[in-house]
């Protein structure tokens, strides 16, 4: 049975690239056929090869760690039309780093920061992030930031987790059983994380600062009005092609 079947096989959609990915990853057939076998076994892609394609950027990717999602994009998209030459921008619950990371490759003269609780990821953000000579810190959302940061922050970006707590055994296994519940678990509602970033943002946020948090649509109202209420004038923006949410928040 070729790698495609094999894959096929497996229930993966696009078997074709898959199995074109992870044979030139290879060295030998022995590891060839060890990677194959891991994506049969439900392991995501990314991991299984070490990184993933994210804005035209391969971003390292551990075991344990959240994966890039191309609907990410719409989030650094609008994060780079707001930024200005030398912007202070904060990738908060960052992953891998990924967010910040192509922030930096579009607008290039930056003060990258990023900050996420687990330290798999806290890892893989510092490589990621190197080139842009970011700061990466290791903690709970705002916790481990320096105070000198704090309301001189031009951009926030946040990919906090925003499924809701029974939907996670919904999710497909590749997220569910591989991937850190902390990433992907939002509470009741799916916005427990974003009412607890926009509490505290208005207090790193520079005057004319802007939050922007990805969310689901279901989940964006509520995400708009945790901004709401904590000063912030919220907008939502979607993008159906990406199948994407977000929401920007403008401090006065």
């Amino acid at each position: 049975m070729t790698v495609i079947d094999r894959l096929r096989a497996a229930g993966c959609v696009f078997a074709e690239d898959e199995a074109r990915l992870i044979t030139a990853e290879a060295r030998t057939p022995d590891e060839l056929d060890t990677m194959v076998q891991r994506r049969v076994d439900g392991e995501p892609l990314e991991v299984i090869l070490g990184w993933a394609e994210f804005h035209g950027l391969r971003i390292t990717v551990e075991p344990g760690v959240f994966v890039p999602r191309q609907r990410s994009e719409l989030l650094v998209r609008h994060a780079a039309t707001l930024a200005g030459p030398g912007a202070a921008v904060l990738d908060l619950c960052c992953g891998t780093g990924a967010l910040g990371a192509a922030i930096a490759a579009e607008l290039g003269d930056i003060r990258l920061y990023a900050a996420d609780i687990e330290p798999a990821a806290v890892r893989c953000a510092r490589i990621n992030v190197a080139r842009a000579r970011g700061e990466v810190f290791e903690g709970d959302l705002y916790t481990p930031l320096p105070a000198t940061l704090r309301g001189r922050v031009d951009i926030l970006v946040v990919n906090a987790p925003y499924v809701p707590t029974d939907a996670i055994a919904m999710m497909p296994p590749e997220a569910r059983d591989h991937e850190p519940r902390v990433a992907l678990d939002g509470g009741h509602d799916g916005v427990d994380v974003h009412r607890r970033v926009a509490a505290e943002a208005p207090q790193w946020l520079a005057p004319g600062g802007h939050l922007l948090i990805e969310t689901g649509e279901s989940q964006a109202p509520n995400t708009a009005e945790a901004m709401a209420r904590h000063g912030l004038t919220p907008k939502v923006i979607t993008d159906e092609d990406l199948y994407a949410t977000i929401v920007v928040g403008a401090r006065g």
